[in-house]
């Protein structure tokens, strides 16, 4: 670009996407007159998909502004909680983010997951398809046209990356209605009705159960209940929603 030059500050929680020179206020960025503001905030490195307001001298513009000499532009970050519009608020992950899927689905939130890597038209695709939420530490993934809406995951950490996606979206928390390996519905399961899925010491030691409408699975209170509870009452207490009835 060897337009004209504008002044481009990022918010703080933004500047992690742009090069380490580009992180102060106010820095010079060469425009080439005809690109769109949205265009030039990609250039700098950050996703669409984690920009909020865009100020030009102080006001609000689309993100279709084309950005004049001089002008400082101010690229804020997304509301949280942030508002999702145009349909029920659903998540597609990518192939990366497992634990998280599986966390999400514990708590009652519909994520859906490739266990493959079917590649990033194929999600870009079914996250339009479906109006699923992309979310994704892939920023190349993000910048994607086709997506209806997506969220980069800030964290390595499966309880951050949990923490973050519950602050920003606030869906609301159902525990123990999915199932943490399709997505699909959790039903109350006799035990007569799914003991011949089970071994026998399950079936002698467990009289509680739950089943997936979808793909079957079976699920009861074993080793690891301690666990998943812990993540569970976490979670409901610090985001506010009312646990539901645990297998």
């Amino acid at each position: 670009m060897n337009g004209p030059d504008i002044h481009l500050t990022l918010a703080p929680e933004l500047r992690l996407f742009a090069p380490p020179s580009r992180r102060a206020d106010r820095i010079p960025t060469p425009t080439d007159g005809a690109s769109s503001l949205g265009h030039v905030v990609e250039s700098a490195g950050v996703p669409l998909t984690e920009v909020g307001r865009l100020l030009v001298d102080g006001l609000e513009v689309p993100v279709s502004y084309v950005p004049r000499a001089g002008q400082h532009i101010e690229v804020q970050g997304v509301s949280r909680p942030q508002e999702v519009p145009g349909a029920p608020l659903r998540f597609l992950l990518d192939v990366h983010l497992g634990t998280l899927a599986r966390r999400l689905r514990l708590l009652g939130v519909d994520a859906a997951y490739e266990n493959e890597d079917i590649g990033d038209p194929a999600l870009a695709t079914r996250s339009a398809a479906e109006r699923r939420v992309l979310l994704s530490r892939d920023r190349g993934l993000l910048r994607r046209r086709e997506i209806w809406a997506g969220a980069y995951i800030y964290s390595d950490r499966p309880d951050d990356q949990l923490r973050d996606v519950l602050g920003r979206f606030a869906p609301r928390l159902e525990p123990w209605t999915r199932c943490t390996a399709c997505n699909g519905p959790l039903h109350a399961a006799d035990k007569d009705s799914v003991g011949d899925r089970l071994e026998g010491g399950t079936h002698r030691s467990y009289d509680v159960f739950a089943q997936c409408t979808d793909c079957e699975r079976v699920y009861w209170r074993g080793a690891h209940h301690a666990r998943l509870e812990r993540i569970v009452s976490e979670a409901v207490e610090e985001f506010g929603n009312a646990p539901g009835a645990s297998v």
